[in-house]
């Protein structure tokens, strides 16, 4: 049984939990993996950050092409308005989505898989929901500590604005690319910028200081990013460079966010950032904006993404994509 400190706070006693029998085979696989103690070591050297990064980026890299074969999805690089990105496109657009143009801003906790390696959720949304996507790829610590790639997302997104109308465009990333996300519309909103159509984040890391429930009720229950401390707390040290974690710029959850279009949340039961997916739900609600959160069994971070076979990860992109199709203005 638990026992209460003086401060109200929970001892709780170690205990086991099991795999769930209520979701697939592919995701109980997933969701029984061992949580690997170096992903929250922090490197000691700058050279180490990039060789970390690296390793993991090329993994990511080579895994693509046969990603792409199987969704019928091309890959091809650009340069939008001198900031690098990519072309996501399906070999297959259906006719409502030929004027739509989806943003992605790729996750990584702000410092991982640069170039190609960051558009493996954009493949999935293009091969998975049919949509042309812009992959950016941002400029990233700790050679480039912010602004530089909320500045790279906001010059990206002005791009775009060129390229389609405002309410065909929708914007979406997962984990550091969902607080992005939020971010640059901030940014945009200062700069009365007009918002897209619609957004889709995916367990966003809203709050870079360490303040929200899960953080703690789900340390180590989640099997794939396990705490915030050591290696997310350094990288989000790395990204802000010196400024105030709870700058809005930084973490969006203490923006304004009155006027942002309609979004759809999504987490998972087991998701160290639950809480910040969870209290972002609230502050749009709270703020008049039409937001849908939707959640998901057993899941750690971002998990509703990692096996393209899982039927977790097609119904996760229907659900996107029927948002976006009801937000998005269809080709006439």
């Amino acid at each position: 049984m638990s026992t209460n400190r003086a401060d109200g706070s929970h001892d709780v006693p170690a205990r086991i939990i099991p795999v769930p029998e209520t979701v697939s085979p592919q995701m109980q696989a997933i969701i029984g993996r061992p949580f690997d103690p170096a992903h929250i070591r922090v490197p000691e050297t700058t050279e180490k950050w990039k060789a970390r990064v690296k390793v993991e980026a090329d993994k990511t890299a080579a895994a693509l092409p046969l990603l792409c074969k199987r969704l019928g999805v091309t890959v091809e690089p650009t340069s939008i308005n001198g900031v690098e990105a990519f072309t996501v496109t399906p070999d297959v657009i259906p006719s409502a989505n030929r004027d739509r143009l989806l943003m992605h801003l790729h996750g990584g906790t702000r410092v991982r898989y640069p170039g190609l390696s960051g558009t493996r959720e954009a493949v999935l949304m293009a091969g998975f929901a049919g949509f042309k996507v812009i992959s950016v790829d941002y400029r990233m610590p700790p050679d480039f500590p912010f602004p530089a790639a909320l500045d790279d997302a906001v010059t990206a997104y002005r791009e775009i604005l060129k390229r389609a109308a405002p309410e065909n465009i929708g914007v979406f990333g997962t984990s550091a690319g969902g607080s992005l996300t939020y971010t640059t519309l901030l940014r945009a909103k200062a700069e009365q910028l007009p918002m897209p159509g619609a957004i889709a984040t995916g367990t966003p890391t809203v709050d870079l200081s360490k303040i929200g429930d899960s953080l703690f009720t789900n340390a180590f229950v989640d099997n794939a990013i396990g705490t915030q401390d050591g290696f997310i707390r350094a990288t989000a040290l790395l990204y802000a460079d010196g400024r105030d974690l709870k700058d809005p710029f930084l973490s969006p959850i203490y923006g304004d966010v009155h006027g942002f279009p309609p979004a759809i949340l999504t987490s998972g039961t087991r998701d160290l950032y639950l809480s910040n997916t969870v209290r972002m739900h609230r502050k749009l609600r709270a703020a008049g904006v039409e937001a849908v959160l939707q959640m998901w069994e057993g899941q750690s971070h971002a998990q509703y993404m990692s096996d393209p076979t899982a039927p977790e990860t097609r119904e996760y992109h229907d659900e996107i994509h029927r948002f976006f199709d009801l937000h998005l203005k269809p080709a006439t």
